[in-house]
């Protein structure tokens, strides 16, 4: 039984690619997939253009540091009087302060990303799952509109369908729906 499982799996898969190829030949398909890795594209460039910035803030900012303790710590050995000595003590604070703030920027820009990178790939996955359940592949671009696609494995066969929000309640768009995929 274990090894029949198996062989449906496998058919499966292929069924799936077979459909998957089926939609891609379609031109607008190929752009929109296009149009979305010259944006991920972009995003890494930027991304690594923001880190790149901010190791050479931090490296700028570590130098600016110890060129402070240098001066604090000559000072010292100088024996120079209280009222310089609390001068640079005053300015090598602020710089530490001054430090911690960006890192606690860069630490939030860093959260910003990784939480933007999840949520994209959230996305991807509930659409994947909208597909596999429900054999509806939904439009997503235009809000005003209920539209997208109804994939037939079996048969090959992918069908296109739109509603219009504004002639029709949400609950006879999806009953429309619900009755073009049990016709098939």
């Amino acid at each position: 039984m274990g090894e029949s499982t198996r062989m449906i799996d496998v058919e499966k898969l292929i069924s799936y690619s077979d459909d998957l190829v089926e939609v891609l030949k379609d031109k607008r398909d190929i752009n929109n997939l296009t149009q979305c890795f010259q944006h991920f594209n972009d995003l890494r460039s930027h991304c690594d253009a923001d880190c790149n910035e901010v190791h050479r803030l931090l490296r700028e900012y570590e130098e600016k540091i110890e060129a402070c303790k240098k001066k604090t710590e000559q000072a010292k050995l100088e024996v120079a009087d209280g009222a310089e000595m609390e001068y640079l003590q005053k300015e090598y604070q602020e710089e530490l302060e001054k430090e911690q703030r960006q890192r606690v920027s860069i630490e939030e820009r860093k959260k910003n990303l990784r939480k933007y990178e999840q949520d994209k790939l959230k996305e991807q996955r509930k659409l994947s799952m909208y597909a596999s359940i429900t054999n509806i592949i939904p439009d997503l671009e235009d809000q005003s509109r209920i539209s997208g696609h109804i994939v037939d494995r079996d048969k090959k066969v992918i069908k296109k369908f739109e509603f219009d929000t504004s002639k029709m309640t949400a609950f006879d768009a999806c009953d429309s729906l619900w009755k073009m995929i049990n016709s098939r």
